[in-house]
């Protein structure tokens, strides 16, 4: 009874701000919403609006798949090599090279990237450019449209060693060391073998919490591409489709397009999860 009192704080606040919303969300994409009108029932006219005359929409998962593999996909796979390294090293090492990956996650660096990516011969990536001579002129990342989608994957991936890179360290102290003795007397004879026949099987819980984790802030990354090169982006060339939801819910007011969109977003979401926890339940057994 005890642990139930403790969670109630936690699940109050979940299911009014997280779960009423989503299940909200539902109806009222079927409507023309502006929040200051009574909702009108528009059928399904808002998704057949999205893919079918909005370009920008379809821009936009274009580059959210882009985005959401090398900060997903690459990011996950980072976040078990840097673990895997990490949990070699002596304990206080360790322990401080855990702190220098995980404390970008909890800070607001953002002005220190612009400072990084400055457009000017001042900016760090510009002034080594150039005195290496490889580029003569200044390059405008935050603004071109040539560089602003990959100068957002360089700071997301740098922000996502967060909940699932200490999972992943977590899972791997876990590992009872008999079994690394056991696997010696089996025949395993190299840190590869012990990889693939001890640490990933051993690891199945700790891999699913932290693809889970990559998965919802890949996809639903878009407070860093705001506050990198800006909202809307130069051409739309980092639009994302959580960018676009925010685009039609905040700044246009029309909660029933957005709604749709952000639905459109959480089937792909679900449908991707399902997917990872699949492989990964299969290949981890």
């Amino acid at each position: 009874m005890d642990c139930y009192l403790m969670l109630m704080p936690f699940m109050v606040l979940f299911v009014t701000f997280t779960v009423i919303p989503v299940i909200m969300s539902v109806p009222v994409s079927f409507t023309n919403f502006n929040m200051v009108q009574t909702p009108e029932f528009v059928g399904l006219s808002n998704y057949t609006a999205l893919f079918l005359s909005d370009r920008i929409f379809m821009k936009s998962i274009r580059i959210t798949l882009i985005f959401a593999f090398f900060t997903g996909v690459v990011s996950f796979i980072l976040c078990f090599v840097a673990a895997w390294l990490i949990n070699s090293m002596p304990k206080k090492i360790a322990a401080f090279f855990t702190l220098i990956f995980y404390v970008p996650s909890m800070a607001n660096v953002y002005s220190v990237w612009k400072v990084i990516f400055s457009g000017d011969i001042n900016g760090y990536i510009n002034s080594l450019l150039i005195n290496t001579g490889i580029i003569t002129a200044p390059i405008q990342w935050l603004t071109d449209g040539r560089y602003v989608l990959g100068t957002a994957i360089i700071v997301q991936l740098w922000l996502s060693l967060g909940a699932g890179f200490l999972a992943m360290r977590a899972g791997l102290q876990g590992i009872d060391r008999a079994l690394y003795e056991v696997g010696a007397i089996e025949g395993i004879k190299n840190r590869w073998q012990e990889l693939v026949y001890i640490v990933i099987p051993s690891m199945k819980p700790h891999l699913m919490f932290a693809a889970v984790m990559q998965i919802v802030s890949s996809f639903a990354a878009g407070t860093v591409i705001q506050n990198i090169v800006g909202f809307p982006s130069t051409d739309y060339q980092a639009h994302t489709v959580m960018t676009h939801a925010y685009d039609y819910g905040w700044v246009r007011y029309e909660m029933g397009y957005a709604s749709a969109i952000c639905m459109i977003l959480f089937l792909v979401m679900y449908s991707v999860n399902r997917l990872v926890s699949h492989f990964l339940g299969k290949n981890t057994d």
